[in-house]
């Protein structure tokens, strides 16, 4: 499974973006799906998930701004992020695999992971 990662850009706090992952190769559906996020020199993080089962996790900073949703038909999911912050300004990456139970918040429980695609706030 390939993953591609798309619609980064810069904005101003408070606006808007909405990054796309599209998956070729395999039926990205029958996968978790996951975004992560990576400043320069700190620790990467995970952002949200949907698992295969369809139930959606979402990291503290980011729940209730950020929104994660899918269109299988398409193999592709999206991360709508609200209200962005200067804190929110990370490369953006997109993975797919099978992780077990809370794992879906580690990274390297997946299998597949996309090329990132940078998301700058100003404030």
């Amino acid at each position: 499974v390939q993953l591609q990662a798309s619609g980064g850009g810069l904005v101003q706090a408070g606006e808007s973006l909405i990054l796309s992952c599209t998956a070729s190769g395999g039926a990205f559906s029958q996968y978790t799906r996951g975004w992560f996020r990576q400043i320069p020199g700190k620790e990467r993080e995970f952002v949200a998930a949907i698992t295969f089962a369809s139930q959606i996790h979402y990291a503290d900073t980011v729940k209730g701004r950020f929104t994660l949703s899918r269109d299988d038909r398409a193999n592709m999911v999206f991360l709508q992020m609200e209200n962005l912050k200067p804190e929110d300004t990370a490369v953006y990456t997109c993975a797919a695999g099978a992780p077990l139970g809370q794992f879906y918040a580690d990274y390297d429980a997946y299998d597949y992971w996309g090329q990132g695609t940078q998301v700058t706030v100003s404030s």
